[in-house]
């Protein structure tokens, strides 16, 4: 738990998606968390509806969702989208 905020960092991954989803529900898609691997800073997140087969869910993957998480916490290195 984040000392200064009492949150997990699994909440604290979750209001940056929160952040971040209405802008990818505008274009028909969203972001699902699956889980954070803290030994590895790995997270891995479900891109479904629109997003799902989107020749540019690759950039938002990485311009958008890994910037973000990578810029505000530290402890993530990396973020992957899973089936």
């Amino acid at each position: 738990m984040s000392a200064a905020t009492g949150e997990s960092t699994l909440d604290q991954i979750e209001k940056i998606l929160d952040d971040i989803r209405p802008a990818v529900r505008a274009d028909g898609g969203d972001i699902q968390l699956v889980s954070f691997e803290p030994e590895h800073g790995l997270v891995e997140v479900r891109l479904v509806g629109a997003c799902y087969d989107c020749p540019m869910s690759t950039a938002t993957l990485r311009a958008g969702i890994e910037h973000q998480l990578r810029h505000a916490l530290p402890v993530v290195h990396s973020v992957e989208a899973v089936a």
